[in-house]
């Protein structure tokens, strides 16, 4: 039958329509994609590419979807904004950053279990002979208190022995008189005799009661304990008190652990320690610290710390390698750390990158920050630079924030080149000691400051004067002593014609050389005071180039207008008690 070529070409049509509506059902098309009617798409900040019109889980990864509308980078290049619903479908969460109420140190050590050297006593020979037999062949048996060990043959404890019999045996048949007192004296001499030659009481007791000499004597051991060496051999000819073997009583051992010297002002009597044994699957021994080695070994440059432990069940051996960690406290005159959850820095390679809160921000919004952290306490790290008490930073959803970031091209700890230059590099620490005799310095400086910023002329000579003193009486150690050496004579220079100056327009010009030197004062030792410092800076300064200085308050007091501008400029960056102002900070 022949159709038409009007209905052919309608029936063509109809089947290329049945054929895009079945594709629809199979492929999930049909209708306009949910950007056009205004539907929230949802994404994975891991795999972009899988986009939905409803919330779940990445099929790929298994993380939460966040909606792709929501996250933006609207802040800027460098930061995220969500809003408060992305918010809470990303499970965002931030934790002040705050000071530990007792702060404590967890130094982390390694070592050695060790037979406890108390415990160590060595079975000796009380005759000279050769050794007829060995009765305990073998280090680790076990051995008790009176046990025979071995026999020896001796010559001349064989001839004092048949004296000793001879001597009895005329004590016997000798009447009372005189024979009998000589009979008496001959056998108190041959016992003597035998008493020099090393045989114990009780060995002499059962000597005296044979009736034949005796050419084999037994050896006992006067201690029970481990064999840890077996010193002598079947056929050997050994001396009177030569050693037979050493034995321990290893229910008593000795943890020696091995710590390095910027450890030591750390390290106490008493200290409680835990430790975990290589290859033991047991929960982790608790003790104390019982030792500390006045001695540096010269090779290693350790110091042995000791911890006493009993150990009844036999589980531990000696030889075998602990992990331990030692709980030593800050100190009553060591600055509480900052701290933050463990949970809550990003690593890669050196570095370390936390998010932070931005408390300004009209929409929840969270900048990356490099800081610089001390060894995990627990369930937190120590905040040597970089944040700040009060900030707020992100304790859990971190990585989704990194990875929307890395997603917008921003500055994601992904992206990051590990060759970075690290802004602590330079950085040292420095003891309690040494930060309270560089306090005097910032203090100096810092008066300085404040009577600029109050155009107060004769304090701010007085101030200068004071700094460029208290400078020349730093006296330091080590590398903190060779880094002072530049720094002090700098700020001594910078310093000199503030103290001379006739007007404040005199002072105000060397201030600007004094503030790059402080700076670089709290980037190489940090700040010694017990209270933080603001990093400050004005656009208008140094001919509208811009410079830097350093105060205490939360607000811009400029010193290098005085009240003519004294709120103009910008806090930068602010530097916690004991922390190091990153370099990239410069004047």
């Amino acid at each position: 039958m022949t159709l038409p070529p009007w209905l052919r070409n309608l029936l063509i049509v109809l089947a290329i329509g049945a054929s895009f509506g079945l594709g629809a059902l199979i492929f999930g098309g049909g209708g306009p994609p949910p950007s056009e009617v205004g539907e929230t798409i949802y994404t994975c900040s891991m795999h972009p590419n899988i986009r939905q019109n409803r919330p779940g889980s990445c099929p790929i990864c298994g993380m939460d979807l966040v909606p792709a509308r929501e996250a933006s980078t609207e802040g800027g290049p460098d930061r995220v904004q969500l809003s408060e619903r992305a918010r809470t479908l990303a499970r965002i969460r931030t934790t002040e950053v705050r000071r530990e109420e007792d702060p404590t140190v967890e130094i982390r050590l390694l070592g050695r279990i060790e037979a406890d050297e108390t415990a160590l006593r060595t079975v000796t020979a009380w005759t000279a002979g050769r050794i007829e037999r060995l009765h305990v062949n073998v280090t680790g048996q076990q051995v008790r208190r009176g046990q025979v060990v071995a026999t020896v043959y001796s010559p001349e404890l064989y001839a004092a022995h048949q004296d000793l019999i001879t001597a009895r045996s005329q004590l016997d048949r000798a009447r009372a008189g005189a024979s009998e007192d000589t009979a008496r004296a001959a056998l108190s001499a041959v016992r003597s005799r035998l008493r020099l030659l090393g045989v114990p009481d009780a060995e002499l007791a059962r000597l005296e009661a044979q009736r034949e000499p005796a050419t084999r004597v037994p050896i006992r051991s006067p201690f029970s304990g481990t064999v840890l060496e077996r010193v002598a051999t079947e056929g050997d000819y050994v001396q009177v008190g030569g050693a037979l073997y050493r034995i321990a009583d290893l229910s008593r051992l000795w943890v020696q652990l091995d710590a390095y010297e910027r450890d030591l002002p750390l390290l106490g009597l008493g200290q409680p320690v835990t430790f975990q044994a290589e290859g033991q699957m047991r929960e982790p021994i608790e003790g104390k610290v019982a030792f500390v080695d006045p001695r540096v070994d010269p090779q290693t440059r350790t110091v042995r710390v000791r911890v006493e432990l009993h150990d009844p069940d036999g589980l531990l051996r000696p030889g075998m390698y602990v992990r331990s960690i030692v709980i030593a406290p800050a100190g009553p005159d060591q600055l509480a750390p900052l701290v933050i959850p463990a949970s809550a820095p990003l690593f890669t390679g050196r570095r370390s990158l936390v998010y932070v809160e931005d408390p300004h921000a009209e929409h929840p919004t969270y900048l990356p920050r490099k800081v610089r952290l001390g060894p995990r306490q627990g369930e937190v790290y120590p905040v040597v630079s970089g944040l700040s008490e009060g900030e707020r930073v992100v304790s859990r959803g971190a990585f989704a924030l990194d990875a929307d970031l890395q997603i917008q091209g921003g500055p994601s700890m992904m992206t990051r080149s590990d060759d970075e230059p690290d802004p602590w590099a330079n950085a040292l620490s420095l003891s309690q000691a040494q930060r309270e005799v560089l306090a005097p310095v910032v203090r100096s400086y810092l008066d300085l400051q404040e009577a600029l910023a109050d155009d107060r002329l004769d304090d701010t000579r007085e101030a200068a004067r004071r700094l460029g003193h208290e400078a020349s009486k730093v006296e330091l150690t080590g590398e903190a002593r060779r880094a002072w050496r530049d720094i002090g004579r700098d700020l001594s220079t910078h310093a000199t014609p503030i103290g001379e100056a006739n007007s404040l327009e005199d002072a105000r010009a060397p201030f600007e050389g004094v503030s790059a030197t402080m700076q670089r004062l709290l980037q190489r030792l940090g700040n010694p005071l017990h209270t933080p410092l603001r990093v400050a800076f004005c656009p208008m300064a140094s001919g509208s180039e811009g410079a830097s200085w350093i105060q205490r308050a939360d607000k811009i007091d400029n010193a290098y207008f005085g009240h003519r501008m004294r709120h103009c400029g910008e806090l930068r960056e602010a530097v916690e008690p004991g922390a190091h102002l990153p370099e990239w900070e410069g004047p």
